[in-house]
């Protein structure tokens, strides 16, 4: 199995790591994983895998901020499923303030609109852009070293059999991060519905609903 993916990497080269970058980009630690995994059989550079997971999932949240603070209360308007969970971010960003934005990638289900519910903060592009990219180092980081390190325990505990199984193991492997990334959200979830805070100020930048800033009033008409 790792030796057909093996080939089909190598089919498509660096298109593969654009595809990280993508994936990233959009969505998730799945991949990242797999990647790592698949980084230490030597299929893949796990370095240019760490690079394409850290610029993808820093622009990625970038846009989301983006999005946040330019058309924040209209895409809630539009989109009126998105507020409970912006609004459990939002609390937990009034709490935990810079340590939230280093660590939302890892709590399951709210971090999708993290980047968004902070563009609504007063939090300057400066400062979110920074801790952004630290906090996006830190997550790739982590799942690429934790894929890495499973290939080097499932290797240590199968030997031979470890190209067989390992990719069943994988599997099982990501399926319990899952299971504890759901716990965490549950968890913290609880806590904010627990320790409310006060909303905060409808436009804090100046914003019309639409994301428009507030014209000036037209001159009375002679």
């Amino acid at each position: 199995m790792l030796d057909e993916i093996a080939s089909v990497i190598n089919t498509y080269g660096e298109w593969f790591y654009l595809g990280i970058f993508v994936w990233t980009f959009l969505e998730g630690e799945t991949v990242v994983i797999f990647s790592g995994y698949a980084g230490y059989h030597g299929i893949v550079d796990p370095v240019q895998i760490l690079f394409a997971a850290w610029l993808g999932s820093f622009l990625g949240d970038q846009v989301w901020f983006f999005l946040g603070r330019r058309y924040g209360e209209a895409l809630m308007n539009r989109f009126p499923k998105w507020r409970p969970r912006v609004e459990i971010a939002l609390d937990l960003l009034y709490e935990f303030k810079t340590l939230f934005i280093l660590s939302f990638r890892f709590i399951y289900g709210i971090r999708n609109v993290s980047s968004f519910a902070v563009g609504l903060s007063e939090i300057s592009w400066a400062r979110y852009s920074a801790t952004n990219f630290i906090a996006a180092g830190v997550w790739a980081g982590s799942f690429v070293t934790a894929g890495y390190l499973f290939g080097h325990a499932s290797e240590a505990a199968l030997g031979k059999g470890a190209q067989a199984f390992g990719l069943v193991a994988l599997g099982m492997f990501m399926v319990v991060v899952w299971l504890l990334l759901r716990r965490v959200k549950a968890k913290v979830a609880a806590h904010a519905l627990a320790h409310p805070h006060p909303p905060l100020p409808p436009h804090p930048h100046g914003h019309k609903p639409d994301g428009h800033a507030h014209d000036k009033p037209a001159p009375p008409k002679p």
